[in-house]
């Protein structure tokens, strides 16, 4: 392949996807190139559009229009009373996939991680608690990773909520040690959530 500027550019942000290296970055991009209106031309304008127009939500953390409220945590139509926590975006569509909860979402952007020292003002935790007690909510559902750093999150969350009288339950039976959520089948999901635990206060 020519040493093309642009073409260089484009390999190595393709090569930052999840799943993806050098050689099938290339693959990709001559796929493109090839199909310039067919593909190039509207994936180049639709990714214009996501950059203008698709923002994370300041309350729950979920994407949403610039131009319109958030249907996660706004739509007054709704009338839930529990949230399920999550780690991130691909777990939220992981779990509306598998159509076992009925309910809000809220979307952390991350775990408390002291490796890399994250800071829990990074997360949407303050944010939760004020949802908490704004809309009435009488359950709370952890379905952060069974890992350390997903664990940890969790016990900050339910110290953070201790003083507010609601429910806070965690997905227990067929959630993995070391389990992400967004690899997790529905069959699985289904189970995590049917058998959840009840943590107290």
């Amino acid at each position: 392949m020519q040493n093309i500027s642009e073409i260089e550019t484009l390999i190595k942000l393709i090569s930052k996807l999840p799943g993806l290296g050098p050689k099938s970055a290339k693959r990709i991009i001559l796929k493109l190139i090839n199909n310039r209106q067919e593909i190039l031309k509207p994936l180049a304008s639709s990714f214009n559009e996501v950059y203008k127009n698709i923002i994370r939500c300041k309350t729950c953390g979920a994407l949403r229009s610039s131009t319109s409220e958030c249907e996660n945590c706004e739509n007054i139509n709704k009338n839930y009373n529990k949230i399920c926590v999550v780690e991130n975006i691909a777990d939220q569509w992981a779990i509306e996939s598998s159509s076992i909860f009925q309910g809000y979402f809220h979307i952390l952007g991350g775990t408390i991680d002291n490796s890399i020292n994250q800071r829990k003002e990074d997360l949407l935790i303050d944010s939760l608690v004020q949802r908490v007690k704004k809309n009435n909510i009488e359950e709370i559902i952890l379905a952060t990773s069974a890992t350390v750093e997903g664990q940890t999150t969790a016990f900050y969350i339910q110290d953070s909520l201790r003083n507010i009288n609601v429910k806070i339950s965690k997905l227990a039976q067929g959630l993995p040690v070391g389990g992400e959520i967004e690899n997790l089948d529905d069959g699985t999901l289904v189970s995590a959530f049917k058998n959840r635990k009840n943590l107290g206060q």
